[in-house]
């Protein structure tokens, strides 16, 4: 993604790098049914629900049929978890391409879908949420892109926003209310801003700057003393990075503090999961800085059954087919015949994920119970617990 930089761990970046591409190649194409519509197919509760999954296969080389084999066996791990609801679970193979993401959602309506789980690429799923929007089916996409959320598509993915909103109602509570924004000059960088702005201000606090920098080590290098300049000018508490721990991030925080922005005079938080790279534990700069976590007891949970049934670790986004399946057979379980029409979706109470708690809100977007985590001598220690309910501290 960063041309200029070398990666660190290529391993360690699995996670950054894959929730990122989520939403990178998203389509600008609206949809074309109502943000607010009730949206969605009733169904026989007595009856096999049909549930079409959609993945990328194996066309986009190994690592897309990797995610794809994931996606499914979580979902099958899902459905076996499920007490008297019986779902009919259909594959579909998108190729990552977001013309054959249209057909096959199409195809799946066709064979009796009731609801479409996938694709994973924010285009691919703009595109199917499209294809069957006049079908009346919802999509609940893998996607993080807030862009593609509304309509029929609400998305699964863990958004931007949703994490910087848990960082600064933590932080306000610690004093923290006047930030400085640094975010790379690309596309992650700028939503990511937009997100930390947004949730800096609706929550009472006051973004002091926001400076950009280039994706290479001579634009991290000229912008750093800006930055800091910045920062102090305006008499900021905090610094929020939109950086990822395995490319910009490391040198982003290297250049503050050697332009002299010590993390023990400023606070520093980060929008992206710092422990994706465990290099970043060792770097003197990280240290004291929050950062946002799933639940990290419900994910080992997932984690270790998945290992236990498949025999290999899940891939990082597997869970989300998994908390997918869970929340269509919660609603099913209760014997409604509008279970999966948004505005069911869209509970407030939410459902219980592999990461914690969730809930799809009515613009398509989600919210999602995080932990607030901070680096403490070189390892990851957390700060506050991830809520197990809606309504608690920490939404």
């Amino acid at each position: 993604m960063f041309a200029f930089f070398t990666r660190t761990r290529k391993a360690a970046a699995r996670l950054a790098a894959f929730t990122s591409l989520l939403w990178l190649a998203a389509c600008s194409v609206p949809n074309v049914v109502g943000l607010n519509q009730n949206t969605g197919q009733t169904i026989d509760p007595g009856a096999p629900v049909q549930v079409a999954l959609l993945v990328p296969g194996a066309a986009g080389g190994q690592t897309d049929g990797f995610i794809s084999a994931n996606l499914e066996n979580a979902a099958r791990m899902a459905i076996a978890d499920l007490n008297g609801v019986n779902i009919d679970l259909r594959v579909y193979n998108t190729a990552g391409d977001p013309a054959q993401a249209a057909q096959v959602a199409v195809a799946a309506v066709d064979d009796g879908a009731k609801i479409i789980l996938g694709p994973l690429f924010g285009e691919a799923a703009n595109a199917a949420g499209v294809a069957v929007a006049g079908r009346n089916v919802n999509v609940l996409a893998f996607s993080n892109n807030p862009s593609i959320a509304g309509g029929n598509v609400l998305i699964l993915g863990s958004t931007f926003s949703n994490t910087a909103d848990r960082l600064v109602k933590y932080a306000q509570r610690q004093g923290v209310t006047r930030y400085a924004i640094a975010h790379g000059n690309n596309t992650a960088g700028q939503v990511g801003r937009d997100a930390i702005a947004n949730a800096v201000r609706a929550n009472g606090g006051q973004v002091t700057a926001t400076e950009g920098y280039g994706l290479s080590q001579a634009g991290v290098t000229e912008a750093a003393p800006r930055i800091v300049s910045a920062a102090r000018n305006g008499g900021s508490d905090a610094v929020f990075f939109t950086g990822d721990p395995s490319a910009d991030l490391p040198f982003i925080l290297n250049g503050l503090v050697a332009a002299g922005l010590s993390p023990s005079e400023t606070q520093f938080l980060g929008l992206t999961r710092w422990d994706a790279n465990a290099e970043v534990f060792a770097n003197p700069a990280a240290q004291g800085g929050y950062f946002t976590l799933p639940d990290q007891a419900l994910t080992a949970q997932f984690e270790n059954r998945y290992a236990a049934t498949y025999g290999a670790s899940p891939h990082p986004l597997a869970g989300l087919a998994y908390d997918g399946i869970a929340a269509i057979g919660a609603l099913v379980a209760q014997g409604n015949a509008n279970a999966l029409t948004k505005g069911a979706l869209t509970t407030s109470q939410g459902f219980q994920g592999t990461g914690g708690i969730f809930r799809f809100l009515p613009n398509g977007q989600n919210q999602r119970g995080l932990a607030v985590a901070t680096i403490q001598n070189n390892t990851v220690s957390l700060l506050e617990a991830a809520p197990r309910s809606f309504g608690g501290s920490g939404l």
